[in-house]
C-alpha cells in the first residue's frame, strides 16, 4: 500500500486533527506543519500532493506507539527505518494498539476477510523464518478496514 493511503485511513480511523497529527510525529522527534501533513493527506492526483517516504511513515508509526502506549523506562526514540514492508507496518499498528491475535482476526472478520491465527503469526515472524509470509496490500487494506469498523462503525 502506498504510504499516504495508510495515514490517511489511520487517521480517518481515529478522527486525528491536524494537530494531533503534528503532535504524534513530534513524540517521534519530527517536526512537521499544517502544511505538511495537508499536502501528505492528499491523493496522488491532487495538487500539492507529498510522498509519505518509508522513513516518515515509520516516525508516523513510531509516535502513534509512543503516543498509546509511552516509552519504556531508559528507552530512546526508535531510529526510523529506511525501508517498511506492509508487515513492518501492521506489526507497528499492532504494537500501538495493544491488539492480541484475537482482536487483529475479529478485526479483519468485521471487513469479511477470514484468516486463521497460524496465517497471521506468519505475518509477524521474522523474514528469515521459514514460516514467514509476506503480508499483501489486501490484508492490510481488511485490516484497516476492521478497525474503521470497530471504532467508527464505518
Amino acid at each position: 500500500m502506498i504510504n499516504n493511503d495508510i495515514l490517511r485511513r489511520v487517521r480517518f480511523v481515529f478522527e486525528y486533527s491536524n494537530a494531533k497529527m503534528i503532535t504524534i510525529f513530534a513524540k517521534a522527534k519530527v517536526e512537521i506543519s499544517t502544511e505538511q501533513i495537508i499536502a501528505l493527506l492528499k491523493k496522488e492526483e491532487e495538487e500539492g500532493y507529498q510522498a509519505c517516504n518509508d522513513t516518515l511513515m515509520c516516525q508516523f508509526l513510531d509516535g502513534l506507539i509512543i503516543e498509546n502506549r509511552g516509552l519504556k523506562p531508559g528507552a530512546e526514540i526508535p531510529t526510523p527505518l529506511k525501508q517498511l514492508t506492509n508487515n513492518l507496518i501492521f506489526k507497528k499498528l499492532r504494537v500501538a494498539l495493544e491488539l492480541r491475535e484475537e482482536d487483529i482476526i475479529a478485526a479483519l472478520a468485521s471487513a469479511d476477510f477470514a484468516m486463521s491465527k497460524s496465517e497471521l503469526g506468519a505475518l509477524f515472524r521474522s523474514p528469515d523464518h521459514k514460516n514467514y509470509k509476506a503480508c499483501g496490500d489486501q490484508v492490510l487494506r481488511n485490516f484497516i478496514k476492521g478497525l474503521s469498523i470497530k471504532h467508527r462503525g464505518v
